[in-house]
């Protein structure tokens, strides 16, 4: 059986690719980052929650340096965060996006988990993408995993390649594939805040709350 990194964040796209990938290959660890994001207290505990469920082998990963290149409001604590967004506005997801925005986060995200995968005798790295977000965020497509594969092809001695299930999945698509794979989604967590709840007004949440809307209607 082919073996896996996987890449969880405890948000939606993650959480179903990680549930994809625990049917069909093994997964030999769950990675999470923390790059002093709003959410990161709140991810990492869903995140552990999710892989001890499926009695996957968990690790974070602190990555504090990312504050010295990134003006995100997600690492920006004193940066107003974009709420309200309509997401169904394509130039009102652009803007949102710019606010986001954190320079080479998966890139370097994916880098970090081939050097795991290739240690581990993995064959894939598999991040959660989505065609939503990749008309917006360039690093969330395709397109951007297939250069990732070409360089994998050098800096990686056994080529270790890119997966993700549902990067041409829109987010409704994505929450029916989870539950069709049985995810639990009290444990995920769709926010890029740090709340008791999640605070229903980013635009993390109001898309996760869209797709959940979408299937129940």
């Amino acid at each position: 059986m082919k073996k896996a990194v996987v890449l969880l964040s405890s948000g939606l796209d993650s959480t179903v690719n990680l549930y994809r990938a625990h049917r069909e290959l093994d997964i030999v660890l769950a990675l999470h980052f923390d790059y002093g994001q709003r959410a990161g207290k709140q991810e990492k505990i869903h995140a552990k929650k999710i892989a001890d469920h499926l009695g996957i082998k968990f690790q974070v990963i602190d990555l504090p340096w990312f504050n010295n290149f990134s003006n995100s409001s997600l690492t920006n604590m004193n940066k107003d965060m974009v709420t309200h967004v309509e997401i169904d506005n394509l130039e009102a997801s652009k803007e949102s996006a710019k606010n986001v925005w954190v320079p080479n986060r998966n890139g370097i995200f994916l880098n970090i988990a081939a050097a795991f995968a290739e240690q581990l005798h993995a064959d894939y790295v598999i991040p959660g993408f989505n065609a939503e977000e990749g008309a917006t965020f360039p690093d969330n497509t395709p397109e951007f995993m297939m250069s990732l594969d070409t360089a994998f092809s050098f800096s990686t001695s056994n080529k270790v390649k890119t997966l993700c299930y549902t990067a041409n999945m829109n987010k409704a698509e994505i929450y029916s594939l989870g539950l069709e794979l049985g995810v639990d989604y009290s444990m995920v967590w769709p926010c890029y805040q740090s709340l008791a709840e999640p605070c229903g007004i980013c635009e993390s949440c109001l898309r996760f709350m869209s797709a959940k809307k979408s299937r129940n209607s």
